[in-house]
């Protein structure tokens, strides 16, 4: 029997016993009538799926994002490894659990992260496009160093919306003087912090600060919606030109390229052309980064839906 067993490490035939983040769990039922519960297991290095067969409870849904102790045997479900579970249980305060093994959390240093993501900032010429970046830094300082960027996908982790958001300000950077004479430097770095902030309210978090739902405003409203009102709020508060304020709303209303993405408008200036495609690129290569992690040289992924359900390989 493997005891707390790291998820990467887990293979077929092993026995495994320990504490483990619970992502998902869905109740269902068998073609026979009979419960099961499927979920998903969670350690800081990465995830597996998990069945257990004949279970109708208590452990469920709604306990997505807490710790829970298990015992189970590893076998292949469609090529990919799962954890058949025999036992299942919530943990209890006094049960002996590293958290730190647990919850995933950005490979960053998010104080000198967060440093560089100011210092940016002050870069921005525009001191109207700079006030509102201050002042919207003001109101969600705590939430961007700390909250994951998404609730699955890409940068699902603490810390993940911080790494996210100064990835893309590096990019936005560089590409704003490479097209100096079509961009903004100003606009494109100024919606490049802000595109995401809308997200402190979209998200429901667990108590490891985890996302494990959307909010009734995140579902009926959304990220992109309620960032852009809010930084018209900040801008009119502000006293920033009609203009910039529009101009702000629309790279935020924007970002997601198209509809069928979710995005409001489809991006009418280079600035939030530019800004979809730079969010585009930081998405894929952490999902890259993340599929990637535990292949050896020569392996394939399984198939990942977020990037055209395509196998990748890990070259040499």
């Amino acid at each position: 029997m493997e005891y707390d067993l790291p998820i990467a490490q887990m293979e077929r035939g092993m026995d495994v016993e320990g504490f483990y983040l619970l992502s998902s769990a869905s109740a269902r039922t068998m073609a026979n009538g009979k419960p099961f519960l499927s979920a998903v297991l969670a350690d800081a290095g990465g995830t597996i799926d998990a069945v257990f067969w004949g279970y109708g409870g208590p452990v469920g849904e709604g306990d997505a994002g807490r710790i829970v102790k298990i015992r189970g045997s590893v076998s292949d479900y469609r090529g990919a490894p799962q954890v058949t579970l025999s036992q299942l249980r919530l943990a209890r305060e006094d049960d002996p659990v590293n958290t730190a093994r647990l919850v995933p959390t950005a490979p960053i240093d998010r104080d000198g992260a967060y440093a560089e993501l100011t210092r940016i900032t002050a870069s921005i010429e525009d001191a109207d496009y700079r006030a509102v970046c201050e002042e919207m830094l003001r109101r969600h300082e705590a939430a961007l160093r700390t909250i994951p960027a998404a609730k699955s996908v890409h940068h699902s982790f603490l810390s993940g919306l911080l790494m996210h958001t100064l990835n893309m300000l590096r990019l936005a950077d560089f590409l704003a003087a490479q097209y100096a004479g079509t961009v903004d430097r100003s606009l494109l770095l100024a919606g490049t912090l802000l595109h995401d902030l809308g997200k402190e309210r979209e998200f429901r978090f667990s108590p490891l600060g985890l996302v494990t739902d959307y909010s009734v405003c995140g579902q009926l409203l959304g990220h992109l919606v309620m960032g852009a009102q809010e930084a018209a709020e900040a801008a009119a508060q502000l006293g920033i030109p009609a203009e910039k304020s529009m101009l702000l709303q629309h790279l935020l209303l924007s970002h997601h390229g198209a509809p069928e993405f979710g995005a409001a408008v489809l991006p009418q200036c280079a600035e939030a052309e530019l800004l979809s495609l730079i969010d585009q690129i930081d998405s894929r290569m952490e999902i890259y980064r993340e599929a990637l992690e535990p292949l050896k040289p020569g392996e394939f992924s399984q198939r990942i839906f977020a990037l055209d359900n395509k196998r990748i390989y890990r070259h040499g």
